[in-house]
């Protein structure tokens, strides 16, 4: 820590010697972990296979997309072919606090439809949600 701290003063004094300098500091959120990116697509697998929506069922990252566009708004915009194409619900840049909210819409939508969760997703589930705590 120390010597970043040197580093940073370091370069502000470098940059003062040419002109004014602003320095921004800002809190850096965690992102998501691997294990969390794992477990939503165990989640969403489960549900791909056991629920059907509008008549049929659905690959995972289709039901991604629905259960993203639970929580975030999103913007419909004609497409090229006059289809709607929703924008605005990507998962990619999603921190570990709105990914592990994320996680637990969908478990709230697989409940809600019955689902079977496979058995390593409770133990994933609750391996997150320490890793998230500390």
């Amino acid at each position: 820590m120390q010597y970043a701290i040197a580093r940073v003063t370091n370069a502000i004094g470098k940059g003062l010697e040419r002109a004014p300098v602003e320095v921004a500091l800002r809190h850096r959120e965690d992102k998501r972990s691997l294990q969390a990116n794992r477990l939503m697509w165990k989640l969403l697998n489960d549900i791909s296979r056991q629920v059907e929506w509008c008549g049929q069922y659905h690959d995972p990252e289709t039901w991604k997309d629905l259960i993203t566009a639970l929580m975030k708004k999103q913007t419909l915009l004609p497409g090229l072919d006059g289809e709607f194409v929703a924008i605005g619900t990507s998962t990619r840049k999603m921190r570990k606090a709105e990914f592990s909210d994320l996680i637990e819409c969908i478990y709230s939508v697989g409940a809600e439809r019955n689902v079977q969760w496979s058995a390593d997703t409770s133990i994933d589930w609750n391996a997150y949600k320490e890793a998230r705590a500390a």
